[in-house]
């Protein structure tokens, strides 16, 4: 065991192989040495071994332990159930085996058998977690119940009862169990009850959580509309803290819900069960008045009350009243706001969501009047005024993002544009200076000036101004050298280097943002969208994996959690781990990862490495199965996780999102279909009997041509919704989401050569159950598709011609669609050559059997069918297109080596001398990326050019 837990696994092995010497039947040795060997890639030996073991049905404690370690490994967690189930039939008292198997079922997900386990636990051992696994279980089945009528009528109130019981008992203990009896009358819509079980006495249980009680009353008034409730517990929870945003919302929606409703409160009793309550307007000015009067009181400032006082006005603005209530001017208030709290990063956040309260008119007045009540200090009369202290660089830095946000830079000319990157670079240089004591990890204070300073330059480059793009990177370089944990950096290079076609440096960057856990989900698109399509191979099999090693594991994961959330108790988190499993597993990106993952593992090894059929099979991937669950998909990506100052009408929206979830579905529906039917090519093999048996044919082979055709349909079908939805020729916002391949797949001609590579198979599948004799008009169709394809084929290579890189003007230009029509020419060749190899091996048999007729007639002129000549000539032209793009790669290599980048002027000489250096690194960085994305290209197009030339019949 020791040598396991080192690593040491042969050693662990032979060490088992001594003992089994000595005692043959020593079960838990066995079970060791199959850890052993499992850990050493000997899967099914270790799986023999250890069924071996547990056909005896151990009971020791030693042999079970192993074994469950030996199947997690395995991915077997259902043979630990049967271990155990045996355990329990042969030691039926042993509560540590029965928990054993409860744990076991937990981990399958077996929730009935889990309530079973649960209950026979309680009889051994009356304990009441027991009881209450067996509880949750029953609400574990009616969530899982796809009739939702049957977990209403009969797992939850079953539930229901089970907890009652222990009530009327007097047996309930813990918290948790409170918890998962406010969780089932939850479930059950019982709301009334709910809200009596936290206000009784058993709700005083309810203490891990801070205001728990108050806040499961809160759910439950609002579930049951009790307003007055609402609005006196929410008014309560404010007197004791009025910092706390959430009750300030319940307050002002009960206040106005109560208004609607002409309520008012009763004469005699009580307004409420909570107490007091508010149902005017007057009432809530009069709250909100007196709530900032105390904070002036209090020893630090608090941001509530002053940020409620604007909520109320938006919404009494929104209700059509305006300053009646004389709550004061929205400017005002926020320049009373900026001078208390200005100084606190938080200050541009809060008063973002109110800026709609200024009018357009009163932009400029009104961050002017900020500007001057920030203490700056000019060194000379025309030189710039810049902070003293971080307290000013805070306030001034708020001011600057407001700027951005109210659209002032975006009206801008050019020119202005320019001087003002020019002095937010001043002053963030100038802000370098208060951060020299910053650690490495922590951020510079000035660190936004630059970020705000790149965006306006990437205002410049949307527009047209082709310099201002390596300035962008130029600046995010430098910031990133004083700054070099600042994720905001790193997103914004690694989007600009891929929006130029440069992927080398973006692995690096995406790696030192070192992603954790669902990031790979959120974030992970940054990556898995150019990798590949940039043509670096390598680097695209490497994403994929860091996001699949993430999805697979989740499932494993969750498991465990689910687990821990039973020993401790922690019931209402259990459905939480289930929802995140479920997320996860429907996630967009998990699909579009594994889809292209294994279309790329067949570029770089079907009939390369490994033949196409074997690729297939080892990927188990078959054309009738489709594993991706299209009415669920669940889009996770974080589309603002890059800061982003824009007015509301350039932002990212709503509708943009919905535009690219659709975008991003119908071309993972065009990758998926394309998959499935090359992976439908070996299906085609040959099992076809002479004509007269065609009895054969009905279930075999011929259902799999029907298949294939009904996937090319809906591929067509997809194809055609993909191109309308690219008619609407939609704009997302350059921060926003990154468009899919799909425009390109269309344009550049790839799309029309893989569909008529696939009716080609079906074309031939037919030459093949006809025979060559009666067959002239499939023949001459098939020499029509192969020459109409070579067309094609040319025509997606002129579309990859021209430089990658040009030098225009001084400045340089890069050509990222050519890159990403080079690697969709790849792509569709090796898709070609795949269907060669099927017309291949249709061909060759019908090639030999005419050479016997030949020896048998003895004639010399026995006419060779069409078909060959079209093949060969076929295969000779793919042979030269192939080697002609070769060398066009060799001789893009070459003017990319001879590119020689440093006598580039930048002619508007913005650029400092320290911003020259960086400069130099960033088209080096994108110099090399474009050689790197050339050479890995070349390289797989002559290994695709050897695998032609093995297609000679």
């Amino acid at each position: 065991a020791d040598y396991l837990d080192n690593g040491n696994n042969k050693m662990a092995i032979q060490q088992a192989d001594k003992l089994l010497k000595k005692h043959k039947d020593l079960h838990c040795a066995k079970v060791l040495k199959a850890i052993g060997l499992q850990r050493t890639g000997k899967q099914d030996e270790a799986y023999a071994l250890a069924q071996e073991v547990a056909a005896l049905e151990p009971t020791d404690d030693n042999s079970l332990q192993a074994l469950t370690i030996l199947y997690r490994e395995m991915h077997r967690p259902e043979l630990v159930t049967k271990l155990y189930e045996a355990a329990v039939k042969k030691v039926p008292n042993s509560e540590e085996y029965h928990s054993h198997l409860f744990m076991a079922y937990a981990r399958v997900g077996e929730y009935k058998k889990m309530q079973q386990a649960g209950m026979a636990l309680y009889k051994i051992v009356p304990k009441n977690p027991y009881y209450f696994w067996s509880v949750m279980s029953l609400i574990m089945q009616s969530i899982s119940a796809q009739d939702e009528n049957l977990s209403k009528t009969m797992f939850l109130p079953l539930a229901e009862r089970m907890v009652e019981k222990m009530v009327k008992e007097d047996k309930i203990e813990a918290e948790a169990e409170v918890e998962l009896y406010y969780m089932i009358l939850e479930r059950l819509e019982k709301y009334k009850e709910a809200l009596d079980v936290v206000r009784g006495k058993l709700g005083e249980k309810l203490t891990s959580e801070l205001q728990s009680r108050e806040n499961k009353c809160m759910a439950m008034y609002k579930k049951l509309h009790r307003w007055p409730e609402c609005n006196a517990l929410a008014r309560k929870l404010l007197l004791k803290n009025s910092d706390d945003w959430q009750f300030y919302i319940t307050y002002f929606d009960s206040v106005f819900q109560l208004i609607d409703e002409s309520w008012t409160p009763p004469a005699e009793e009580e307004h409420s069960l909570e107490g007091e309550v508010h149902c005017s307007i007057e009432q809530a000015v009069n709250f909100i008045e007196e709530r900032i009067t105390e904070e002036s009181k209090s020893s630090r400032p608090l941001r509530g009350p002053y940020l409620a006082k604007l909520e109320l006005i938006r919404r009494l603005r929104h209700r059509g009243c305006n300053d009646e209530y004389k709550l004061g001017d929205p400017e005002e208030l926020m320049f009373q706001y900026f001078k208390k709290f200005g100084d606190k990063p938080c200050c541009f956040t809060d008063l973002k969501v109110f800026v709609d309260l200024l009018p357009p008119s009163q932009y400029t007045k009104f961050i002017r009047q900020l500007l001057d009540v920030i203490p700056l200090a000019a060194a000379a009369e025309n030189e710039v005024a810049l902070p003293g202290d971080i307290k000013a660089l805070q306030q001034h830095l708020c001011v600057v993002q407001l700027s951005r946000l109210l659209g002032i830079y975006h009206a801008m000319e050019k020119k202005q544009k320019l001087a003002v990157v020019r002095e937010l670079m001043l002053r963030y240089r100038h802000g370098l200076e208060f951060g020299k004591s910053c650690l490495k990890t922590e951020l510079q204070f000035s660190d936004y000036y630059c970020l705000l300073a790149v965006h306006l330059l990437l205002d410049l480059w949307l527009e047209g101004e082709e310099a201002a793009v390596w300035q962008c990177l130029t600046l995010l370089e430098e910031g990133l050298s004083h700054s070099p944990s600042n994720a905001q950096f790193k997103l914004l290079l690694i989007r600009i280097y891929c929006r130029l076609g440069a992927f080398e440096p973006v692995s690096e960057l995406y790696s030192s943002l070192d992603a954790k856990h669902i990031q790979h989900d959120t974030i992970g698109y940054l990556l898995t969208r150019y990798a590949g399509s940039l043509g670096h191979y390598a680097a695209a099999s490497q994403s994929c994996n860091f996001a699949l090693r993430f999805f697979h594991s989740n499932q494993k994961d969750t498991s465990e959690y689910i687990i821990q959330a039973y020993k401790y108790g922690a019931f209402e988190k259990i459905p939480e781990f289930i929802a995140f499993r479920n997320r996860l597993n429907s996630s967009l990106h998990f699909a579009q990862v594994r889809t292209e993952r294994m279309l790329l593992d067949l570029l770089l090894e079907a009939n390369i490495s490994t033949s196409l059929e074997e690729s297939i099979k080892s990927m188990s991937l078959s054309p009738e199965e489709d594993d991706i669950p299209w009415k669920d998909l669940r889009d996770n990506r974080d589309l603002t996780v890059l800061f982003s100052w824009d007015p509301k009408d350039r932002d990212i929206s709503d509708e943009h999102r919905k535009l690219s979830l659709e975008e991003e579905t119908l071309w993972l529906r065009i990758r998926s279909l394309t998959l499935r039917l090359v992976s439908g090519l070996p299906t085609l093999g040959h099992t076809i009997q002479p004509k007269n048996s065609e009895k054969t044919a009905e279930n075999g082979v011929s259902s799999k041509i029907d298949t294939i055709r009904a996937l090319l349909q809906q591929l067509e079908a997809t194809v055609d919704s993909g191109k309308k939805f690219l008619e609407q020729k939609i704009q997302y916002p350059v921060l926003g989401p990154p468009p899919t391949r799909m425009a390109g797949f269309f344009s550049n001609g790839s799309c029309q050569c893989q569909t008529s590579l696939f009716y080609l198979v079906s074309d031939i599948y037919e030459l093949d159950t006809n025979g060559l004799e009666d067959s002239a008009e499939i023949q001459e169709r098939i020499g029509n598709s192969f020459k109409s394809l070579v067309e094609r084929l040319t025509d997606l290579f002129n579309n990859c011609k021209g430089d990658l890189i040009e030098v225009r003007d001084g400045t340089l230009k890069t050509h990222p669609n050519l890159l990403e029509n080079l690697v969709f020419f790849v792509e569709t060749i090796s898709i070609a050559l795949w269907v060669s190899s099927y017309c291949d091996s249709v061909l060759r048999p019908f090639k030999s059997n005419l050479q016997k007729k030949k020896k048998k007639k003895k004639e010399s002129s026995v006419a060779v069918p069409p078909v060959f000549t079209h093949f060969l000539d076929y295969v000779t032209e793919l042979q030269t297109l192939t080697s002609n793009v070769i060398d066009h790669i060799k001789g893009l290599e070459i003017i990319l080596t001879a590119l020689k980048l440093e006598e580039l002027s930048l002619k508007d000489t913005l650029l400092l001398q320290e911003e020259k250096k960086f400069t130099k690194t960033v088209q080096g960085k994108v110099q090399s990326s474009y050689h790197h994305s050339v050479q890995e290209i070349g390289e797989l197009l002559k290994k695709r050019l050897d695998t032609i030339k093995k297609l000679k019949i």
